[in-house]
Protein backbone atom coordinates (compact mmCIF):
# COMPACT_ATOMS: atom_id res chain seq x y z
CA UNK A 1 0.00 0.00 0.00
CA UNK A 2 2.98 2.47 1.27
CA UNK A 3 6.82 2.83 1.00
CA UNK A 4 9.10 4.57 3.20
CA UNK A 5 12.10 3.98 2.25
CA UNK A 6 14.03 3.18 -1.06
CA UNK A 7 13.86 -0.47 -1.62
CA UNK A 8 16.70 -2.63 -3.47
CA UNK A 9 16.30 -3.84 -6.75
CA UNK A 10 14.79 -7.26 -6.79
CA UNK A 11 16.88 -10.16 -8.24
CA UNK A 12 15.98 -10.58 -12.25
CA UNK A 13 16.06 -14.59 -13.15
CA UNK A 14 15.52 -16.03 -17.42
CA UNK A 15 13.02 -18.78 -16.75
CA UNK A 16 15.24 -21.02 -18.61
CA UNK A 17 17.12 -20.79 -15.16
CA UNK A 18 14.01 -23.70 -13.54
CA UNK A 19 13.20 -26.62 -14.27
CA UNK A 20 9.27 -26.40 -15.64
CA UNK A 21 8.13 -27.60 -11.87
CA UNK A 22 10.36 -25.54 -10.15
CA UNK A 23 9.12 -22.45 -12.23
CA UNK A 24 5.11 -23.15 -11.41
CA UNK A 25 5.83 -23.53 -7.93
CA UNK A 26 7.29 -20.68 -7.62
CA UNK A 27 4.62 -18.69 -9.39
CA UNK A 28 1.64 -20.43 -7.72
CA UNK A 29 2.88 -19.68 -4.20
CA UNK A 30 3.97 -16.00 -5.38
CA UNK A 31 8.01 -16.00 -4.79
CA UNK A 32 8.29 -15.88 -8.28
CA UNK A 33 6.57 -13.37 -10.43
CA UNK A 34 6.67 -13.11 -14.09
CA UNK A 35 7.81 -9.13 -15.02
CA UNK A 36 8.47 -9.50 -19.23
CA UNK A 37 8.22 -12.45 -21.47
CA UNK A 38 10.80 -15.48 -20.35
CA UNK A 39 11.84 -13.07 -17.00
CA UNK A 40 10.53 -13.57 -13.39
CA UNK A 41 11.55 -11.71 -10.40
CA UNK A 42 12.28 -13.12 -7.44
CA UNK A 43 9.98 -11.51 -4.41
CA UNK A 44 9.72 -12.39 -0.46
CA UNK A 45 6.64 -11.76 0.76
CA UNK A 46 5.55 -9.15 3.33
CA UNK A 47 5.44 -5.04 3.50
CA UNK A 48 6.48 -3.32 0.20
CA UNK A 49 6.20 -6.80 -2.39
CA UNK A 50 4.19 -3.94 -4.80
CA UNK A 51 7.24 -1.70 -5.02
CA UNK A 52 9.47 -4.60 -5.36
CA UNK A 53 7.42 -5.41 -8.00
CA UNK A 54 7.11 -2.25 -9.92
CA UNK A 55 10.82 -2.12 -9.66
CA UNK A 56 11.53 -5.16 -11.04
CA UNK A 57 9.32 -4.64 -13.98
CA UNK A 58 11.45 -1.28 -14.55
CA UNK A 59 14.64 -3.04 -14.04
CA UNK A 60 13.31 -5.79 -16.98
CA UNK A 61 12.48 -3.46 -19.09
CA UNK A 62 16.00 -2.03 -18.86
CA UNK A 63 17.48 -4.14 -19.47
CA UNK A 64 15.63 -5.12 -23.07
CA UNK A 65 15.67 -1.26 -24.04
CA UNK A 66 16.88 -0.31 -26.88
CA UNK A 67 16.26 3.37 -27.33
CA UNK A 68 16.56 6.15 -24.91
CA UNK A 69 14.40 5.96 -21.91
CA UNK A 70 14.14 6.58 -18.06
CA UNK A 71 12.03 5.53 -15.60
CA UNK A 72 9.36 7.59 -14.35
CA UNK A 73 5.87 8.84 -12.79
CA UNK A 74 5.24 6.11 -9.99
CA UNK A 75 8.21 3.97 -11.16
CA UNK A 76 10.36 6.75 -10.22
CA UNK A 77 8.82 8.00 -6.96
CA UNK A 78 10.02 4.15 -5.76
CA UNK A 79 13.19 4.23 -6.63
CA UNK A 80 13.35 7.87 -4.73
CA UNK A 81 11.62 6.50 -1.43
CA UNK A 82 9.03 8.44 -1.82
CA UNK A 83 5.70 7.49 -0.29
CA UNK A 84 3.30 6.08 -2.44
CA UNK A 85 -0.31 4.89 -1.64
CA UNK A 86 -2.69 2.54 -4.01
CA UNK A 87 0.47 2.04 -6.13
CA UNK A 88 -0.13 0.51 -9.47
CA UNK A 89 1.89 -2.74 -10.51
CA UNK A 90 3.28 -1.50 -13.62
CA UNK A 91 6.51 0.53 -14.49
CA UNK A 92 6.34 3.49 -16.24
CA UNK A 93 8.79 5.04 -19.03
CA UNK A 94 9.14 8.37 -20.21
CA UNK A 95 10.48 8.07 -23.49
CA UNK A 96 11.68 10.97 -26.32
CA UNK A 97 10.00 9.64 -29.03
CA UNK A 98 6.61 7.70 -29.67
CA UNK A 99 6.73 4.49 -28.28
CA UNK A 100 6.23 1.75 -30.81
CA UNK A 101 2.96 -0.01 -30.92
CA UNK A 102 4.62 -3.67 -31.95
CA UNK A 103 5.13 -5.29 -29.02
CA UNK A 104 7.21 -8.38 -28.00
CA UNK A 105 5.07 -11.42 -28.37
CA UNK A 106 4.03 -12.86 -25.43
CA UNK A 107 4.22 -9.63 -23.43
CA UNK A 108 1.49 -8.67 -21.24
CA UNK A 109 0.36 -4.80 -22.35
CA UNK A 110 -0.32 -3.76 -19.03
CA UNK A 111 3.00 -4.54 -17.12
CA UNK A 112 4.94 -1.34 -19.02
CA UNK A 113 2.95 2.34 -19.40
CA UNK A 114 4.76 4.39 -21.80
CA UNK A 115 4.91 7.87 -21.76
CA UNK A 116 6.10 10.48 -24.88
CA UNK A 117 7.11 13.68 -23.85
CA UNK A 118 10.02 16.22 -23.86
CA UNK A 119 12.70 15.31 -21.38
CA UNK A 120 15.24 18.55 -20.58
CA UNK A 121 18.54 17.27 -19.15
CA UNK A 122 17.94 18.75 -15.97
CA UNK A 123 15.18 16.05 -15.50
CA UNK A 124 17.51 13.39 -15.96
CA UNK A 125 18.91 11.67 -13.90
CA UNK A 126 20.43 7.94 -12.53
CA UNK A 127 19.74 5.50 -9.22
CA UNK A 128 21.20 2.01 -9.25
CA UNK A 129 22.33 2.40 -12.61
CA UNK A 130 18.56 3.12 -13.80
CA UNK A 131 17.82 5.96 -15.78
CA UNK A 132 15.24 8.20 -14.03
CA UNK A 133 13.25 11.24 -13.73
CA UNK A 134 14.63 13.57 -11.04
CA UNK A 135 13.07 14.03 -7.65
CA UNK A 136 11.45 17.59 -8.65
CA UNK A 137 10.15 16.42 -12.14
CA UNK A 138 8.70 12.96 -10.73
CA UNK A 139 6.71 14.95 -8.16
CA UNK A 140 5.46 16.70 -10.89
CA UNK A 141 4.63 13.57 -13.31
CA UNK A 142 2.92 11.84 -10.68
CA UNK A 143 0.85 15.02 -9.51
CA UNK A 144 -0.52 15.71 -13.18
CA UNK A 145 -1.20 11.70 -13.99
CA UNK A 146 -2.24 10.44 -10.33
CA UNK A 147 -5.51 10.66 -8.26
CA UNK A 148 -5.70 13.11 -5.33
CA UNK A 149 -4.58 11.51 -2.70
CA UNK A 150 -1.73 9.19 -4.19
CA UNK A 151 -0.74 12.38 -5.69
CA UNK A 152 -0.07 14.59 -2.66
CA UNK A 153 1.65 11.62 -0.63
CA UNK A 154 4.11 11.39 -3.72
CA UNK A 155 4.25 15.08 -3.40
CA UNK A 156 4.57 15.54 0.44
CA UNK A 157 7.36 12.57 0.73
CA UNK A 158 9.07 14.10 -2.22
CA UNK A 159 9.20 17.54 0.08
CA UNK A 160 10.70 15.68 2.75
CA UNK A 161 13.04 14.01 1.07
CA UNK A 162 14.46 17.37 -0.51
CA UNK A 163 12.61 18.27 -3.84
CA UNK A 164 12.97 21.89 -4.73
CA UNK A 165 9.84 23.69 -4.27
CA UNK A 166 10.83 26.72 -6.68
CA UNK A 167 12.27 24.16 -9.03
CA UNK A 168 8.90 21.99 -9.13
CA UNK A 169 7.12 24.65 -9.46
CA UNK A 170 9.18 25.93 -12.90
CA UNK A 171 8.64 22.79 -14.32
CA UNK A 172 4.27 22.98 -13.50
CA UNK A 173 4.92 26.23 -15.14
CA UNK A 174 6.64 25.00 -18.56
CA UNK A 175 3.55 22.24 -18.50
CA UNK A 176 0.91 24.72 -18.63
CA UNK A 177 -1.70 24.01 -20.72
CA UNK A 178 -0.94 20.07 -20.64
CA UNK A 179 -2.82 17.32 -19.55
CA UNK A 180 -3.20 16.96 -15.67
CA UNK A 181 -2.08 20.24 -14.95
CA UNK A 182 -4.83 22.31 -13.20
CA UNK A 183 -5.24 18.88 -11.04
CA UNK A 184 -1.34 19.20 -10.07
CA UNK A 185 -1.93 23.34 -9.59
CA UNK A 186 -4.34 22.05 -6.62
CA UNK A 187 -2.13 19.03 -5.13
CA UNK A 188 1.23 20.97 -5.34
CA UNK A 189 -0.52 23.82 -3.56
CA UNK A 190 -1.52 21.66 -0.42
CA UNK A 191 1.59 20.19 -0.47
CA UNK A 192 4.06 20.21 3.07
CA UNK A 193 7.18 18.85 3.96
CA UNK A 194 6.01 18.65 7.59
CA UNK A 195 3.79 15.44 6.84
CA UNK A 196 4.96 12.87 8.26
CA UNK A 197 3.24 9.93 7.05
CA UNK A 198 0.89 8.74 3.91
CA UNK A 199 -1.74 8.24 6.12
CA UNK A 200 -1.51 12.04 7.28
CA UNK A 201 -1.27 12.96 3.67
CA UNK A 202 -4.67 10.92 2.52
CA UNK A 203 -6.57 12.74 5.57
CA UNK A 204 -5.56 16.31 4.24
CA UNK A 205 -6.75 15.42 0.67
CA UNK A 206 -10.18 13.58 2.10
CA UNK A 207 -10.52 16.99 4.28
CA UNK A 208 -9.58 19.45 1.12
CA UNK A 209 -11.78 17.28 -1.03
CA UNK A 210 -14.87 17.68 1.31
CA UNK A 211 -14.19 21.77 1.58
CA UNK A 212 -13.62 21.94 5.18
CA UNK A 213 -10.41 24.44 6.01
CA UNK A 214 -7.23 23.16 5.49
CA UNK A 215 -5.39 21.32 8.69
CA UNK A 216 -2.49 22.34 10.51
CA UNK A 217 0.43 19.49 10.64
CA UNK A 218 2.32 19.19 13.65
CA UNK A 219 0.25 21.22 16.59
CA UNK A 220 2.20 22.00 19.29
CA UNK A 221 -0.11 21.52 22.58
CA UNK A 222 1.25 22.09 26.56
CA UNK A 223 -0.66 20.24 29.20
CA UNK A 224 -0.12 19.16 32.20
CA UNK A 225 1.69 16.28 31.40
CA UNK A 226 3.82 18.05 29.20
CA UNK A 227 4.17 19.45 25.10
CA UNK A 228 2.85 16.88 23.01
CA UNK A 229 2.78 17.23 18.79
CA UNK A 230 -0.45 16.44 17.32
CA UNK A 231 -0.30 14.95 13.62
CA UNK A 232 -3.33 17.33 12.53
CA UNK A 233 -5.68 19.98 13.77
CA UNK A 234 -7.34 22.71 13.99
CA UNK A 235 -6.09 24.92 16.58
CA UNK A 236 -9.00 27.31 16.92
CA UNK A 237 -11.20 24.92 17.50
CA UNK A 238 -8.76 22.36 19.47
CA UNK A 239 -9.87 19.24 17.08
CA UNK A 240 -7.24 17.07 16.28
CA UNK A 241 -6.48 14.61 13.95
CA UNK A 242 -4.30 11.69 14.58
CA UNK A 243 -3.57 9.04 12.06
CA UNK A 244 -2.59 5.46 13.74
CA UNK A 245 -0.48 3.22 11.61
CA UNK A 246 1.88 1.74 14.47
CA UNK A 247 2.02 -1.66 14.85
CA UNK A 248 -1.00 -2.92 17.42
CA UNK A 249 -0.41 -3.51 20.83
CA UNK A 250 -1.58 -6.94 20.75
CA UNK A 251 1.39 -7.42 18.64
CA UNK A 252 3.99 -6.22 21.02
CA UNK A 253 5.86 -7.72 24.21
CA UNK A 254 3.50 -8.42 26.86
CA UNK A 255 5.61 -5.44 28.69
CA UNK A 256 6.02 -2.88 25.65
CA UNK A 257 2.34 -3.02 24.86
CA UNK A 258 1.30 -1.92 28.39
CA UNK A 259 4.11 0.52 28.84
CA UNK A 260 3.22 1.87 25.53
CA UNK A 261 -0.53 1.78 26.36
CA UNK A 262 -0.05 3.37 29.61
CA UNK A 263 1.94 6.17 28.21
CA UNK A 264 -0.65 6.86 25.20
CA UNK A 265 -3.41 7.31 27.73
CA UNK A 266 -1.88 9.60 29.96
CA UNK A 267 -1.29 11.49 26.56
CA UNK A 268 -4.64 11.44 25.68
CA UNK A 269 -6.37 12.39 28.87
CA UNK A 270 -3.68 15.44 29.37
CA UNK A 271 -5.06 16.45 25.69
CA UNK A 272 -8.70 15.95 26.71
CA UNK A 273 -8.50 17.62 30.00
CA UNK A 274 -6.15 20.65 27.59
CA UNK A 275 -9.72 21.38 25.88
CA UNK A 276 -8.77 18.85 23.10
CA UNK A 277 -11.28 16.39 21.24
CA UNK A 278 -8.87 13.97 19.15
CA UNK A 279 -9.92 11.70 16.82
CA UNK A 280 -7.95 8.82 15.95
CA UNK A 281 -7.60 7.30 12.10
CA UNK A 282 -6.46 4.19 11.07
CA UNK A 283 -5.73 2.47 7.35
CA UNK A 284 -9.16 0.93 7.85
CA UNK A 285 -11.25 4.32 8.12
CA UNK A 286 -9.11 6.09 4.77
CA UNK A 287 -11.00 2.97 3.39
CA UNK A 288 -14.52 4.72 4.26
CA UNK A 289 -13.89 7.87 3.24
CA UNK A 290 -17.98 8.98 3.52
CA UNK A 291 -17.76 7.73 7.18
CA UNK A 292 -14.49 9.40 8.35
CA UNK A 293 -15.63 13.09 7.18
CA UNK A 294 -18.90 12.50 8.93
CA UNK A 295 -16.29 11.92 11.59
CA UNK A 296 -14.40 14.56 11.41
CA UNK A 297 -17.97 17.24 10.51
CA UNK A 298 -19.61 15.79 13.81
CA UNK A 299 -16.17 16.94 15.98
CA UNK A 300 -16.49 20.03 14.24
CA UNK A 301 -20.69 20.35 15.37
CA UNK A 302 -19.36 19.45 18.83
CA UNK A 303 -17.63 22.49 19.52
CA UNK A 304 -20.42 24.74 17.89
CA UNK A 305 -19.99 25.03 14.61
CA UNK A 306 -23.52 25.06 12.78
CA UNK A 307 -21.85 24.29 9.47
CA UNK A 308 -18.47 23.10 7.84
Amino acid sequence: MLSTSRPALPRLHPTSAFARAELRAGLADGGLVRVRRGVVASLPPGHGRRERLVLARGAAFAHDATTAFWLSHSTAAVLWGCWTYRLRDRADVTQLTPPSVVRRGGDPVHLVARHWTRLPGRDRAVIDGLPVTTLERTVVDCARTLRGASALVVADSGLRLGADPVLVGEILTEAAGGRGVRSARRVLALADAASESPGESVVRWLVHSAGLPALELQVQVRTWAGSFRLDLGWSDLKVAIEFDGAVKYSTLADGDATTRFMAEKRRHDALVEAGWLVLRVTWADLDEPDRLIGRILAARRRRGLTSR
